[in-house]
């Protein structure tokens, strides 16, 4: 007979989550991201109204470009920061001739896209202002990664959120790269469900 003191206490969770830094490393980790999301969704913006509209390109692109083509297009994407939504690529797959393997071939470039963030993320420790900046101004930020970096590489990985940025500052915050492997395996998960719902209408 389990204990009443194993129950789980939205409260007493919260609580804990508060104490342990757990809310604040999620915000540090979100303000951390920002600057570069913001700097290409700036370039989106600039491309959509001075040169053609966003959905007309990718629907272009994904029209013209054979196989081999969309599917470096999408890994090159999901590698710098992935704000182009997967969801467009999965329904390419589920046009194709063989879309359950096409459906695999992205979830695997997407999952490498996210490992090639991490490094990046991992290289940028290279450049001393940005390793100063960590060491000294983000201290506690690398103790809580280790902790609860791996929540925000699984609501990346599993989410409609930009995996790559969850493995960029993953990296950056130097979260052990064994424990990046083995979370980031449920972006498989993610693209097996999403390309259930999605082939059944397309």
């Amino acid at each position: 007979m389990s204990s009443s003191k194993n129950k789980f206490r939205p409260q007493r969770a919260h609580k804990y989550y508060k104490i342990t830094g757990f809310y604040s490393f999620i915000m540090e980790s979100i303000k951390k991201s920002l600057p570069p999301v913001l700097i290409v969704v700036a370039l989106l913006v600039l491309f959509h109204f001075a040169v053609m509209p966003i959905p007309q390109a990718l629907e272009l692109a994904v029209a013209e470009l054979p196989s081999y083509g969309v599917l470096a297009f999408f890994f090159i994407s999901e590698t710098i920061l992935g704000l182009i939504p997967p969801e467009l690529f999965i329904a390419w797959a589920g046009k194709t001739t063989d879309p359950l393997l096409n459906l695999f071939l992205i979830a695997l470039l997407s999952y490498l896209g996210g490992m090639g963030s991490y490094f990046i993320g991992r290289s940028s420790l290279k450049i001393a202002a940005i390793h100063n900046y960590l060491e000294v101004k983000m201290a506690k930020q690398l103790v809580m990664a280790r902790k609860w970096g791996g929540i925000l590489i699984a609501v990346g990985a599993l989410l409609p959120l930009p995996f790559s940025i969850g493995s960029l500052v993953a990296g950056m915050l130097r979260y052990p790269f064994k424990y990046w492997i083995l979370i980031g395996l449920l972006r498989f998960v993610r693209f097996a469900l999403y390309g259930a719902a999605i082939f059944s209408v397309v």
